[in-house]
């Protein structure tokens, strides 16, 4: 039976899509988007680098906009969507990147960290909550711990203010089953509204969302056009589609994300995201995502299959941030490769 609780629909398009952009999105492309998300309705628009606020570097990569002409563009466009930011503790300090987020207006900080370190997130959680702005918590690579786990998980930062928490699959590796049974057991022992974002590795998004909100999942992300890291996320069109299809309440006009999706077409084309072999392996090893055109420009630097890339860096359980362990990685295939006999 559906639930007649409305769901919260967060567009993440131009803070995923960076990632597959190379976080070069323009002022005006943020303009032109963000009066298209509001227009849609979405609850929520994302906005910065795919790594989130302060993650502009040499090693995840540069953005072309400095984050706070990014989100004032935003937040000048919206009116009842709200203005929302990814936060990874490392990247943003306190200080700096939150207290500029605060004064650019954002409305929610999704505070996300591993699956398994929560315990990095009690500052800054509990700082923006002290602000007055809702607050959230994101456990990222979630497919790498156990259902009880990410409860424990969740639960610390439902102590420290969260006032939600959201599962990401952060390399498309779950099945529906996975997602049932771990967004169930959060939904059933937490507080808070629970969420799942989905990325489209092996073509599992939008079931896989589907699943998390019938486990009881009141929160949905997804971006237009899948516009994302790797394989892209569960694609918001789609998404509108089903969840009226299925009966669900939410605040989205479907004609709405249907147009929201065209401008993304026009915005980003040629940057849009496609499955192929290497987002597929990156799903099948359970490895982040976004490391997608860094392992491929790695591996034709050192004369290897990415493939085999993705599947030691996923023996090795290498997690965003980890970064320099792809050239690592490369290196030591290239040496093995030119070592064997050759036939």
């Amino acid at each position: 039976m559906v639930s007649t609780s409305p769901i919260t629909v967060c567009d993440a398009t131009l803070r995923d899509g960076s990632h597959a952009y190379s976080h070069k999105i323009t002022v005006e492309q943020v303009i032109d988007y963000a009066t298209a998300a509001e227009a849609a309705g979405f609850s929520f628009l994302e906005v910065g680098h795919g790594n989130g606020l302060g993650a502009s570097s040499l090693q995840v990569g540069e953005s072309l906009v400095p984050e706070g002409e990014m989100l004032r563009a935003a937040k000048r466009c919206l009116r009842n969507t709200r203005l929302s930011v990814h936060v990874i503790p490392g990247f943003a300090t306190i200080k700096r990147e939150i207290v500029n987020a605060l004064e650019a207006g954002v409305d929610l900080f999704r505070i996300g960290c591993h699956c398994t370190e929560a315990d990095v997130s009690q500052r800054h959680i509990g700082y923006v909550r002290s602000a007055g702005r809702e607050i959230w918590g994101v456990l990222m690579m979630s497919h790498m711990a156990s259902a009880e786990v990410l409860l424990e998980e969740s639960k610390k930062m439902q102590s420290y203010g969260a006032q939600g928490i959201v599962l990401m699959d952060s390399a498309g590796a779950y099945f529906p089953k996975d997602v049932s049974e771990k967004i169930g057991l959060l939904a059933s022992r937490l507080d808070v509204p629970v969420g799942f974002h989905a990325h489209n590795n092996l073509g599992l998004s939008i079931a896989n969302s589907l699943a998390a909100l019938e486990a009881g999942a009141r929160i949905i992300d997804g971006t237009s056009k899948g516009f994302g890291a790797g394989a892209g996320n569960a694609p918001l069109e789609m998404l509108a589609a089903v969840l009226k299809q299925q009966g669900y309440t939410t605040s989205v006009d479907l004609y709405a994300a249907l147009d929201a999706a065209d401008v993304a077409t026009r915005l980003f084309a040629g940057s849009l995201p496609d499955s192929n072999g290497i987002t597929i392996v990156s799903g099948l090893a359970g490895v982040f995502s976004g490391f997608s055109k860094p392992v491929q420009r790695a591996s034709k630097q050192m004369g290897v299959d990415p493939r085999d890339v993705f599947f030691e860096l996923g023996k090795r359980k290498v997690v965003g941030g980890q970064e320099d362990i792809i050239i690592e990685v490369a290196s030591e295939l290239a040496r093995l490769k030119a070592t064997q006999p050759k036939s």
